[in-house]
């Protein structure tokens, strides 16, 4: 009897022993599912960076915070400038470096991800630029305005070229200009071989040659993307954010990008005109813009966290 008791005794604490780090490990993958962005900061863009490190910009100067999804705490990485506006971005993984793009200004900032320090200022075009896609080979940003698009070959590593390096590549094919805002987010399949842009006016998909400019309506059945803002490729699917709707679609592509179909549509009773969207593990963040707000320099502004249904 007395040994019986001594291996249950012993099996009971190895079983204690197992369980402590189940709840260890829920404990860390608690996420704050809402978090708190400086007062009257104005985000538009947001990028994940290395680890559970997230990026968000200002409308208002420019200025770049740097957060953790993990913990919801964060402080600002890059201080506002007068004049500067930072609207999308994106993170490349090889250099560390944070590739924003700046709206009326015309122009694209790059920034070290780690230490905020400033590694170029392009010129692009006159207009509004509007979103960025970073792929192995180049920075590809919009312009609303314009019928157009800016590619910023880059080196090894994601070495940063020359301003002469600029190039202006002109939308055709399919694509059509509309008065207001027209190409807005942007993406790209994992090989770079082909973006992805919306037209937040028409409500339309594209799929472009990133060498040619040449731009096939990708066929939704019917479905429409009107107010499309960030765009963003999770696995297979397709995210498009439509901001002043409050919510996120799902696309399915087909493997040639040319057809899809809208096969879910993600909410949040905190959204409050979302304009863009990054992924980490298994939710998406996305940045309130607030746009209509009386007093946007005094607002408080957020990113939500919005789990994915798999």
């Amino acid at each position: 009897m007395r040994d019986k008791y001594l291996i249950t005794t012993v099996i009971l604490m190895l079983l204690a022993a197992l369980a402590i780090p189940t709840v260890v490990l829920a404990a860390a993958d608690t996420f704050p599912e809402v978090i708190s962005l400086p007062v009257g900061f104005r985000p538009e863009g947001i990028a994940v960076g290395k680890g559970h490190t997230f990026y968000t910009g200002s409308l208002a100067n420019g200025a770049i915070y740097r957060g953790d999804l993990r913990t919801g705490e964060g402080a600002i990485l890059v201080p506002g400038q007068a004049g500067r506006l930072a609207v999308g971005m994106s993170f490349d993984e090889r250099s560390g470096n944070l590739f924003v793009a700046g709206g009326p200004t015309g122009q694209a900032f790059i920034y070290d991800g780690n230490t905020g320090e400033e590694m170029a200022v392009y010129s692009l075009g006159a207009g509004f630029i509007n979103d960025v896609i970073v792929t192995d080979q180049a920075a590809y940003f919009t312009n609303s305005s314009a019928a157009e698009y800016y590619k910023l070959p880059l080196g090894p590593v994601g070495a940063l070229p020359d301003q002469s390096a600029v190039q202006t590549i002109d939308l055709t094919g399919d694509w059509v200009q509309a008065s207001g805002f027209n190409a807005n987010g942007i993406e790209a399949t994992s090989n770079g071989k082909l973006l992805i842009i919306v037209n937040s006016t028409r409500g339309e998909l594209y799929r472009v040659d990133p060498l040619s400019g040449y731009a096939t309506l990708i066929d939704l059945g019917g479905g429409s993307v009107i107010a499309g803002d960030g765009l963003l490729f999770n696995g297979s699917s397709l995210y498009v954010v439509q901001n002043q709707l409050n919510q996120i679609v799902k696309i399915d592509l087909d493997e040639q990008l040319v057809s899809g179909a809208i096969v879910d549509t993600l909410t949040s009773q905190d959204f409050d005109v979302p304009t863009t969207a990054a992924a980490f593990g298994n939710a998406l963040y996305a940045v309130n813009a607030r746009f209509g707000n009386l007093d946007p320099n005094n607002a408080d502004y957020q990113a939500v966290r919005v789990p994915l249904n798999k």
